[in-house]
């Protein structure tokens, strides 16, 4: 996906590709939260622990950590068409099998293959959108993007809360499934490919590498929510180890010219800041999708609709400022919104973590809708101006990273907050305190945490550029392009025994 796009750009306009790719990609991110209400009725359903169903969730962020980093590599070799069609596909087939599935293992391997047709989605959708759309109209478009990425997430557990309202977990699929065949069939009617696919073989190792790396480390920090503290340190050890073992490879796959995932997206400033800023925001965001359902049920007492119901206007509210976010952006630039947004998000993490065993529904509900708000804010300009700093030819590598990087900083802030507020619970209630009170403030101390964190997220918003600093659709290559292919084609000479270009050799 290197070419420049045969698809007609139309200034002011939302490609019908994209628009095809943020519904289909709302509908496979919707499945990510999706089971979070079913896990109780599952468990009786098949006979098997609480824990072992809760992994019908794990393994699809273990799945997603895993295949994620290989798809830089893969949106390269195959046209967009072929891309979406496999994903969905897999997908749909997915949701088919954990219709049908008869005991726990199937359906514990149909989520698997859900996941790994919603892995290609997003990465797909942000290469495909950088390289389709001008410059000044990418903030609007990005912002339909928050569309699927923040709503589908917030409404999933709604929608099953109310789903199993109405009967069996199977309604969830059942629900799922003619949706997915009918955005797979209606998009391939009108999808057109987006570049021209380039030739090379896959490292397998590198795979290996990654599936390891990556899937150990967001299984090792989801294990850590178990109240062992040992084997899961370990487990993030290695992955971590494996990971730096990837990193390697992939630098020196690099001199070649066949990195499974290129890291030469690093060395732009403005990319390291906003993957940083993604990475914290996200953190935050599912902390407290994590916090507050616990909260509402277990210390409120509410039903899992009526706490779906009550965190599902942030999610809307968040969705729904995305393309007002968007236009801004294009219109000012992105500092009258994420200076502001960071700021906002702190504070209203802050007011979160005053929480109380009797806190007005009302206060929670509005708290919450501030921060979905303020992480909107966020979210629009710097996935922009992330992906904006990068050359045309990396971008598939860059929204596979930040892809990558959003799952392990997902699994690390469920862990965080999971394990502060355990252990600090677990400390009151030996000091004597009443264990309802107590889980209230280990959640108290959770959000505080997040919340000093994310003061860090001001500061970098601080140094990030107004607006993008690269347009493929300018013209002649940018001088980071044509700075990429000299390293290449230095490295390939080097390979033969040739001495590097030098400044002023003549060609």
């Amino acid at each position: 996906m290197t070419a420049p796009s045969p698809v007609p750009v139309e200034t002011g306009r939302t490609p019908v590709v994209i628009r095809w790719m943020v519904a289909a990609t709302f509908t496979v991110i919707l499945n990510e939260t999706i089971m979070v209400n079913a896990i109780p009725s599952l468990a009786e359903d098949f006979d098997v622990s609480y824990n072992a169903a809760q992994w019908l969730s794990t393994a699809f962020l273990l799945t997603m950590a895993a295949v994620i980093p290989v798809t830089g590599w893969f949106l390269q070799r195959v046209t967009t068409r072929r891309a979406f069609a496999l994903a969905m596909i897999t997908f749909s087939a997915g949701t088919l099998l954990a219709l049908v599935a008869p005991v726990f293992w199937v359906l514990l391997a149909a989520r698997i293959i859900q996941a790994s047709g919603t892995a290609v989605m997003m990465p797909l959708l942000m290469t495909t959108l950088m390289t389709v759309v001008p410059t000044q109209d990418r903030g609007r478009v990005m912002g339909n993007v928050t569309l699927a990425m923040s709503v589908a997430p917030a409404l999933g557990p709604a929608v099953s809360g109310v789903l199993l309202d109405l009967g069996s977990w199977r309604y969830i699929f059942a629900t799922v499934l003619p949706i997915a065949v009918g955005v797979t069939v209606a998009a391939l009617r009108k999808l057109q490919n987006v570049g021209e696919p380039q030739a090379g073989d896959i490292d397998w190792l590198s795979v290996g590498i990654a599936a390891t790396g990556f899937g150990g480390l967001v299984y090792g920090l989801s294990e850590f929510a178990t109240g062992d503290r040992l084997v899961p340190a370990l487990i993030v050890a290695g992955g971590a180890v494996m990971i730096a073992l990837f990193a390697g490879r992939q630098l020196r796959l690099q001199r070649i010219g066949a990195p499974l995932l290129d890291l030469r997206v690093l060395k732009h400033g403005t990319y390291r800041l906003g993957l940083i800023v993604m990475s914290i925001s996200f953190m935050t965001m599912l902390g407290a999708m994590i916090l507050l359902p616990l909260y509402l049920q277990d210390v409120r007492g509410l039903s899992a609709l009526k706490t779906g119901l009550l965190v599902m206007p942030g999610g809307l509210a968040m969705g729904l400022l995305g393309p007002r976010v968007g236009a801004w952006f294009d219109k000012h630039g992105s500092k009258p919104l994420i200076i502001p947004g960071s700021i906002v998000m702190v504070l209203s993490l802050f007011a979160l973590s005053r929480i109380g065993a009797d806190t007005p529904y009302g206060l929670i509900l509005a708290n919450h809708i501030v921060l979905m708000v303020s992480l909107a804010m966020l979210f629009t300009p710097i996935f922009t101006l992330s992906l904006g700093d990068v050359p045309m030819p990396l971008y598939s590598h860059g929204s596979s990273m930040l892809g990558t990087v959003q799952q392990v900083a997902g699994a690390f802030g469920t862990a965080l907050v999971v394990t502060v507020m355990t252990a600090h619970a677990k400390s009151q209630v030996e000091d004597g305190v009443a264990p309802l009170t107590a889980q209230v403030h280990g959640i108290e101390l959770s959000i505080l945490v997040c919340a000093v964190i994310s003061i860090a997220v001001i500061g970098l918003v601080l140094r990030m550029p107004s607006r993008p600093a690269v347009d493929p659709h300018a013209g002649p290559a940018t001088e980071v392009e044509l700075e990429a292919e000299v390293e290449q084609l230095e490295a390939e000479l080097e390979e033969l025994g040739e001495e590097p270009l030098s400044p002023g050799t003549p060609s």
